[in-house]
């Protein structure tokens, strides 16, 4: 190999950011570098290379021909780097197993029952992100995500884990109250509260209930279905539960299902994993995740 022949990384890097965007300005805030050093690295890597990747425009930018064809070698050889770098970094750590999943399901339906995993496999190290949106395999380095959805992720292999249903659920002291919601005519008076990421799901209940007397947009608004829920239980009104998330609660009493109507979730938690990927704790975290799964089913605790 003739190592003369490789153009620097930060160049590369300065390119391949500036392409995504069409923007020096907006590589330099990705980067924390400035934008003139943004444009004077490209403009040395289009030295180096002999080529113009560029048009440029008074307020505009664009990629050549030659440009694109060279983006798309880049980028391929930039994740191939990453991925090197990642594997050695994480065996320097000795972290065997990387987990993806919605911060709200680790929280009340994983991290009870991990423990169980950590005995039987106590010489795995194992990592867990928190995150709401969706994990690229190649860029964030996961084993395994576990994500809502209807089980259709481009390059993945998508396994059910568990189904659940939605439904209104409060304090037992709000239940017990003289104003019990347990009375569909007294629904009207209580404070519906709302999670940012189902704004219409509180729509799709009281349509479900043929409750017509209910604006559904009212209430209480939550970043975070954890939140919305501590609110129900602390009294502050009536949350759309999701039985994945409130199992147990219902089980200690801590909230309550003051309604028989439950609504059919569209969408399901699926385990999500890369194909073509050999992985096989990976693939015993699966197995152990959907034997969980059996061996706690979701309940509506009517």
């Amino acid at each position: 190999m003739d190592y003369r022949k490789i153009p620097p990384l930060r160049a590369l890097r300065a390119f391949v950011v500036s392409a995504r965007y069409l923007s020096f300005t907006q590589a330099a805030e990705v980067l924390y570098v400035t934008q003139a050093a943004v444009s004077l690295q490209v403009k040395q890597l289009e030295e180096f290379l002999e080529i113009p990747l560029f048009v440029r425009g008074s307020r505009s930018l664009r990629l050549t021909e030659q440009g694109k064809i060279y983006l798309q070698d880049v980028s391929n050889s930039l994740k191939d780097l990453v991925s090197a770098t990642d594997r050695v970094s994480r065996r320097n750590r000795n972290v065997q197993l990387v987990i993806s999943a919605l911060s709200s399901f680790v929280d009340r339906w994983l991290l009870p029952k991990l423990t169980g995993f950590q005995q039987a496999h106590g010489d795995t190290d194992i990592r867990i992100t928190a995150s709401e949106w969706l994990v690229d395999f190649d860029r964030d380095s996961v084993d395994v995500a576990i994500r809502y959805g209807q089980g259709e992720w481009a390059g993945t292999e998508a396994t059910l884990l568990l189904r659940e249903e939605i439904f209104p659920v409060c304090s037992p002291s709000l239940c017990n109250s003289d104003l019990t919601p347990c009375i569909t005519e007294d629904l009207a008076k209580f404070t519906l509260l709302h999670d940012d990421y189902a704004r219409e799901d509180w729509r799709l209940w009281l349509e479900t209930a043929e409750i017509k007397s209910v604006d559904p947009t009212r209430g209480i608004s939550f970043s975070h279905s954890g939140l919305m829920l501590e609110a129900a239980a602390q009294g502050m009104g009536l949350a759309l539960g999701h039985t994945a998330l409130i199992q147990d609660d219902l089980a200690t009493g801590r909230l309550v299902k003051p309604f028989d109507v439950s609504l059919k979730g569209e969408m399901a938690y699926y385990i999500v994993t890369p194909i073509g990927v050999e992985n096989p704790m990976a693939d015993t975290f699966r197995d152990w995740l959907l034997e969980q799964a059996r061996q706690h089913p979701l309940k509506n605790h009517f």
